[in-house]
């Protein structure tokens, strides 16, 4: 089966958002509404997750690329990437795989590899992915709403934040739990930092000043590693900018894709080097 659970809303250049792991593309909403009347906004429930089935055949990002490949194959032939968390993992796949069909490339929140290791410092430790994993066996409901509590810990309006994402899997339906249990093996073994030299589109990397899944250094040396990017930083954001920082996420995300040099003013963004 290659067909996952799409929505596609607006005119204009297509952009492709994934999302990222236990969500779906109802974290989007607000974001397409923003971006719809310059882009055709094309969302994926990635595999397992919303309305799209599990695929016990797409557990790793490269599998999952293929098969969001597969499903836009019949949508559109070229186009930019937005992937958030685990979904900017399957974006990199797909990028480096794909050359010729991705435009630009935002990468939210992501990191090439989320297991710490002796030459990787910027990520969880491994105690703590084995303690999610276990916490998954035990009760999967639970740990899911604790892995959305983290998302939102030290950014502005945390509570709406939650709400929101709360709000996306019971209007649209929770993960699977082996796609659950997948994606937390992608998060515990994928390592994408071999592959980033592949990728030639232009790409945004943004991250919160405050996320504690996926720590804004670890963007940082991603958009360091790979060969044409910018990295910007959200002050007071934390997992999910996009929706504590909403105007300036898409005014941002908006001036990238159309190709503007400069990003928006605002006092939310921090630029590095």
């Amino acid at each position: 089966m290659s067909d996952l659970y799409v929505e596609m809303h607006g005119q204009g250049p297509d952009l492709v958002l994934l999302h990222g792991w236990g969500l779906n593309l109802r974290v989007w909403d607000g974001l397409t509404r923003e971006l719809s009347s310059s882009f055709r906004v094309i969302a994926v429930d990635l595999p397992g997750h919303g309305r799209s089935a599990w695929n016990p055949k797409a557990r790793t990002p490269a599998e999952q690329a293929w098969q969001v490949h597969a499903t836009l194959a019949s949508i559109s032939d070229r186009y930019s990437l937005l992937g958030w968390s685990m979904g900017g993992q399957i974006a990199i796949d797909l990028a480096a795989a794909m050359p010729g069909s991705v435009d630009r490339l935002v990468l939210v929140a992501t990191t090439p590899r989320f297991a710490a290791s002796a030459d990787w410092a910027h990520g969880m430790p491994e105690t703590s992915l084995e303690k999610l994993a276990t916490q998954l066996r035990t009760n999967y409901k639970r740990t899911v709403s604790e892995f959305l509590e983290l998302q939102v810990r030290g950014s502005a309006a945390s509570d709406k934040v939650l709400a929101e994402l709360h709000a996306s899997l019971f209007s649209h339906g929770e993960a699977h739990p082996k796609a659950l249990v997948a994606g937390l093996n992608t998060l515990k073994n994928s390592d994408l930092r071999s592959m980033l030299s592949l990728v030639r589109a232009p790409a945004l990397v943004i991250a919160g000043q405050y996320d504690r899944v996926t720590l804004p250094a670890a963007s940082q040396a991603l958009a360091h590693a790979l060969p044409n990017a910018r990295y910007v930083e959200f002050r007071r954001a934390a997992h999910a900018p996009f929706l504590s920082h909403a105007a300036e996420f898409s005014a941002l995300v908006s001036a990238f894709l159309r190709g503007d040099a400069d990003a928006p003013a605002g006092t939310a963004l921090r630029e590095a080097s």
